[in-house]
């Protein structure tokens, strides 16, 4: 079967619904075999994630109140890319939000499609070396966030364990592990 015999056509698309951060999508669509039905999806901007080492070795983690999930939750510094803000300028803008601190070096490590069946998100994960505090946290004024350091080892002992839930902290030690 080729790719285009898999193609949806899109006959008809509107946004249902916008709040901040993310849009519903509601498309009107035609299935490869003629059938015609709606399709919702959710509209996010491009997102950046960070997995930040200190100049030790260790990594910066956040602590995070997630509404949707209603508990904490150990990730890492990440947010929205700004308009036609560079990547790797988002990446650093957040990690010094979220955390106060900043980089000496920054480097692209993947970008994926976390959840392409509901969602047209794409994440840049990006690894900083020689993070070092830098002032104050600017959190949005819906953020809850606490900032610590801790062995990366551990944390990387936590995501196979299951005990960091994230999928975008997870995804990011993962693949930083196959990398080295």
């Amino acid at each position: 079967m080729s790719n285009e015999t898999l193609r949806w056509e899109t006959l008809d698309s509107a946004i249902d619904y916008r709040c901040p951060g993310f849009a519903v999508r509601a498309d009107q669509v035609r299935l490869p075999d003629g059938t015609e039905t709606d399709y919702h999806s959710v509209d996010e901007r491009e997102a950046v994630v960070v997995l930040p080492f200190t100049p030790a070795g260790d990594l910066v983690v956040i602590a995070e109140w997630r509404q949707a999930v209603g508990r904490i939750n150990r990730g890492l510094p990440a947010g929205t890319v700004e308009g036609s803000e560079d990547l790797a300028v988002a990446a650093e803008r957040e990690l010094r939000e979220e955390t106060g601190y900043t980089a000496n070096d920054l480097e692209h490590l993947i970008s994926v499609e976390p959840s392409n069946g509901i969602a047209n998100s794409v994440h840049h994960h990006f690894v900083a070396t020689g993070c070092a505090p830098a002032g104050d946290q600017s959190l949005d004024f819906n953020e809850s966030i606490r900032v610590d350091t801790v062995d990366y080892d551990d944390f990387v002992q936590s995501v196979r364990e299951g005990d960091v839930r994230d999928g975008r902290a997870a995804l990011a030690v993962s693949y930083y592990e196959l990398q080295r």
